[in-house]
């Protein structure tokens, strides 16, 4: 029997990969950010993702050959992470590409040599597989690397051939499985038992282009893209039996298993789940706060709030009632600075964040707990699958947490229509994200295939000689347009700015002789800048030399809001907070726009103070510094970089000495005293953690405060009172409408309370029961629940319902019981509850005094009928 391979930490096997391939000539790369610069995924979900430009050859690659360690989410199989051997959301891919260089015989004999040599894998204990019509890889496996061919396995489509969509670069696969059992015998053995085998190593051979038709022709440039899991090879070296007792996961598990006062190795099975998911989880929340993802209910943010719940969740299971995810994230940052250095760097946000969010969950599991108590209330044999689902997804409650509950009460809960609404949820989440698509996508990324990159010359020169390189109009490559066209053109250089990091587009013109092209926007796609415009005079062709010149105005309230964003950046965190970083930002020529993260409100004179020491620096006049250096010294140097951004190697940064220093593309003023003036418009929550703060600087400033000054005039006219007397004209006017509204509320309740005696006469008796259900005309929700109220006072042992519409497309509905009636097992939250739905709405209350709202009032006469009949039978 073949020896054990030897023992490796995770952070050695993730070293030892990367050193194995920068030997071989491969440029190590740092992760990319899970924001992934890909607008079509959500979420960095693959090792190849950053480099899908290169692959589709809208960028040339600065080097032919590349390693990572490419940090990837994936939360389409979310609820079989802790009860397989392997299913995670976060994970590591170790990768190495090639760009047009080697192909597979290097690829292939690499991965031997790693596997065999480097992580000292017995041979006998490792099976390539290959596709069934790759007889190039079949035959280097044999002959070059010596397999037997009885041991080359022959896999269809679905197992190994690559391809990320549809259409595009695509391509066969070969794997290199691990075989746990080899005394088994290695005749007519089954790759998809993962009892046995464990795939870790998957090649991809990316030569073909397959066009709408299904034709595959070959790539000009063949690539290599490979994948080897991380966590899969601790599996392998450390000898445990699955991925979550590696040394990359199991020190979280045991953190938790010690908050939770549990032995893992006494744990009972439903404990160790829980214990793995919280270790798989917390991983991928503290990666994705670090690269700036803040929990909310929309798009990422949706992802991170889903996880953090979890998370809590599981460790509510486990019998934990104190908060302890930042516990936890210690555990999480600790085990991964070494690799990720960044992540210490946002400890504070990343553990203020887990701290918030725990908080709100167990608010939300509380109110769970009500909810899942009025379901009880009304059930007396089953919780229905649908009711059970909106508690585990709205209210984040455990199912097996009902299932006891419920037991408890002698109920039993729908499993299968559980189920069937999880898998809705399922088939929603698996076609929201989950593939890459590689697919050639406009006209522009065909262009920047036979094009340089275009030259940016703006931040030195406002206009610029140039050559038209390429024209389109609606959205077609064309050689000339025409007077009155609307087009795209792609410039060999250009002085204009195209839209980029938070900056919006120049705006400018280009001429010729007896030529005008206005342009109104510029973007920047696959390394080209296309300028977005109007031929306005003459006609414009390809192969035309043109001037193009930028609107100065325009560039100078760019320039001035830029750099007035680093002046509030640097102002925030010297006032507010040193942790406080940028979340998202707009420079226009109107206004600028910074979002950031910040535990906490601002208060007004904070505020106020942020803008006066933003002032004071522009009236300073500080000279602003811009240098290009690589990308380490800037950051030695204290420049600011973006949680989650990517930076190039080489950098710019911009300095304002002694105030501020970013990592920065765009167009700056040369002294803070072009700025002139710096006011804020407002500062507002905008998610859980994240402020925005607009703002007008330069010439946008003028511009408010005119506004602003009509404004006054006008309401000065109005008010027939002085600037200085509106605030004043306007609390009296606010105490008058106030006194007015107590008055009219008072005659209301009055009226409601003389209505409802009238109803007194229409009750009947059911048993030992009153019962009154009536519709009342021209009154309000609040004043209906008083006259239902009184009326059940008035009729001792009663139950009332009465239904109104207040207005058009609305309906109020009113139930009132005595205690008598609630001993019956009527609770009037309940019961109109029910009733409303009938009107197509909701609602509910206490046992005794409920409302509920609908929207089809046509449908009220046939809810009070309802509400009536069901009252008679259950009162008698």
């Amino acid at each position: 029997m073949p020896n054990a391979p030897q023992y490796l930490s995770g952070n050695q096997i993730r070293q030892m990969f990367l050193d194995f391939y920068a030997k071989r000539g491969h440029e190590v790369l740092p992760s990319a950010s899970l924001i992934p610069e890909d607008p079509t995924v959500l979420l960095t979900i693959a090792g190849m993702l950053p480099f899908k430009p290169i692959f589709l050859g809208q960028k040339t690659a600065p080097y032919k050959r590349a390693t990572t360690s490419q940090k990837c989410i994936r939360t389409n199989d979310i609820e079989n992470v802790g009860r397989t051997k392997r299913h995670h959301t976060f994970f590591e891919m170790l990768g190495n590409f090639s760009f047009g260089d080697y192909f597979k015989e290097e690829a292939i004999q690499w991965a031997w040599e790693l596997s065999t040599e480097g992580f000292g894998l017995e041979p006998e204990r490792l099976i390539p597989s290959v596709y069934k019509d790759d007889e190039e890889a079949f035959a280097i496996w044999r002959d070059k690397i010596g397999i037997p061919s009885y041991r080359i396995k022959r896999m269809g489509e679905d197992e190994n051939f690559w391809a990320a969509g549809p259409t595009g670069p695509c391509g066969p696969c070969s794997e290199l499985y691990y075989d746990f059992y080899p005394e088994l015998g290695d005749q007519d053995i089954d790759l998809d038992d993962d009892s046995r085998f464990i795939e870790f190593y998957n090649l991809v051979f990316m030569e073909f282009n397959r066009d709408s038709d299904g034709n595959l022709t070959p790539l000009q440039n063949q690539n290599i893209d490979t994948g080897l899991g991380l966590e899969r090879m601790a599996q392998i070296l450390q000898q445990v039996p699955n991925n979550y007792e590696t040394d990359l996961i199991f020190p979280i598990i045991q953190t938790a298993a010690e908050i939770a006062n549990i032995d893992y190795n006494k744990a009972s099975e439903e404990q160790k789940v829980s214990l793995k998911v919280i270790g798989d989880h917390a991983r991928a929340v503290v990666h994705m706060i670090a690269d700036g993802i803040t929990a909310s209910n929309l798009g990422r943010g949706y992802v991170l709030r889903r996880l953090i719940r979890r998370v809590v969740r599981h460790g509510r299971l486990l019998g934990i009632t104190q908060q302890f995810t930042p516990q936890v994230a210690e555990t999480v940052i600790s085990l991964m600075e070494q690799h990720y250095s960044h992540l210490r760097e946002a400890e504070t946000l990343i553990k203020q964040e887990l701290k918030r969010e725990e908080s709100r969950f167990l608010e939300t599991l509380e109110r769970g707990e009500k909810v899942l108590a009025e379901i009880l209330q009304k059930e007396t044999q089953q919780i229905s699958g649908e009711d059970a689902f909106v508690l585990y997804d709205t209210y984040g409650f455990p199912l097996e947490l009902t299932q006891e509950v419920a037991q408890e009460k002698g109920l039993t809960v729908d499993l299968d229509g559980f189920e069937r609404e999880m898998e809705k949820q399922r088939q929603r989440s698996q076609a929201a994200q989950e593939t890459v698509d590689v697919t050639v996508q406009s006209s522009i990324d065909k262009l920047a295939q036979d094009l340089n990159p275009t030259e940016f010359v703006g931040y030195t020169d406002p206009h610029s000689p140039a050559k038209v390189e390429a024209v389109l109009v609606d959205g077609k490559t064309v050689n000339t347009a025409e007077a009155g066209d609307e087009v795209q053109l792609v410039l060999d250089k250009t002085p204009f700015y195209a839209e980029s990091g938070g900056q919006i587009g120049d705006r400018g013109y280009l001429s010729g002789d007896n030529l005008l092209v206005r342009i109104e926007d510029v973007q920047e796609e696959s390394n080209l800048y296309v300028h977005f415009g109007r031929v306005e005079r003459g006609t414009l062709t390809v192969g035309d030399t043109i001037t193009a010149t930028i609107d100065r105005a325009c560039r100078r309230r760019a320039q001035a809001h830029h750099t007035a964003t680093h002046l509030l950046h640097a102002a925030l965190k010297q006032i507010i907070d040193p942790s406080v970083s940028q979340a998202g930002s707009l420079v226009a020529f109107d206004r600028l726009r910074f979002d950031f993260n910040c535990p906490r409100a601002i208060e007004p004179e904070e505020l106020q103070q942020v803008e006066d020491t933003i002032n004071n620096w522009i009236a300073e006049a500080h000279q602003t510094q811009s240098a290009v250096m690589p990308f380490d010294e800037a950051k030695a140097k204290g420049a600011i970089a973006m949680f989650g951004e990517k930076y190039d190697d080489v950098v710019r940064v911009i300095d304002v000495p002694g105030v501020s220093m970013e990592l920065c593309g765009g167009t700056h003023v040369n002294n803070t005293a072009e700025i002139g003036l710096f006011k804020i418009i407002s500062e507002t929550s905008i998610s859980s953690g994240v402020r925005r703060i607009e703002a007008v600087a330069g010439p946008a400033v003028l511009e408010y405060l005119n506004q602003r000054d009509q404004i006054v005039r006008e309401l000065s006219k109005q008010f027939k009172a002085q600037p200085e007397e509106i605030p004043q004209r306007i609390q009296t006017l606010q105490s008058e409408l106030k006194s007015t509204q107590k008055e009219l509320e008072a005659v209301k309740q009055e009226l409601a309370l003389a209505k409802s005696d009238q109803l007194l006469n229409e009750a009947e008796t059911v048993g030992d029961f009153q019962l009154l259900v009536a519709k009342v005309e021209d009154m309000d929700a609040k004043a209906l629940q008083t006259a239902a109220d009184r009326l059940r006072q008035k009729l001792g042992d009663a139950a009332v319902v009465l239904g109104t519409v207040p207005a058009e497309g609305k309906v109020s509905l009113v139930a009132a019981f005595s205690p008598q009636v609630n001993e019956k097992g009527l609770k009037a939250g309940n019961f109109i509850g029910d009733i409303a739905k009938i009107c197509g709405g909701g609602g509910g209350g206490r046992p005794h005094l409920a409302q509920a709202g609908g929207k089809d009032a046509s449908k009220l006469p046939e809810a009070l009928q309802t509400a009536q009949d069901q009252l008679r039978e259950q009162l008698a």
